[in-house]
């Protein structure tokens, strides 16, 4: 897969990634209808997590929910750890 392609995926999910933080926080403060956690968690999966993070900071949303801030987090040491080794290119010895 091109470098190009990752980078245009990467800069899709992360813009989908905050947009669906801001629409939830809207929601919840019109008592509407909310973006599911596990949308949330499946587009930081996807490689949001860098919007998550950012969006809750920037919006102070979803900052102190248990367990989804744990999870979260899990998904991007995963997401780390897979940089990490793609970076330090696999070893098969």
């Amino acid at each position: 897969m091109s470098p190009l392609v990752i980078v245009a995926w990467l800069a899709a999910v992360n813009a989908l990634t905050f947009l669906r933080f801001w629409q939830d926080k809207e929601r919840a403060g019109r008592g509407e209808w909310r973006v599911s956690e596990s949308e949330l968690l499946s587009l930081a999966f996807l490689g949001g997590s860098p919007a998550a993070f950012a969006a809750r900071q920037l919006l102070r949303h979803k900052t102190r929910k248990q367990p989804f801030s744990t999870q979260l987090y899990l998904i991007a040491l995963v997401q780390l750890g897979l940089l990490g080794w793609l970076v330090a290119g696999p070893r098969l010895t």
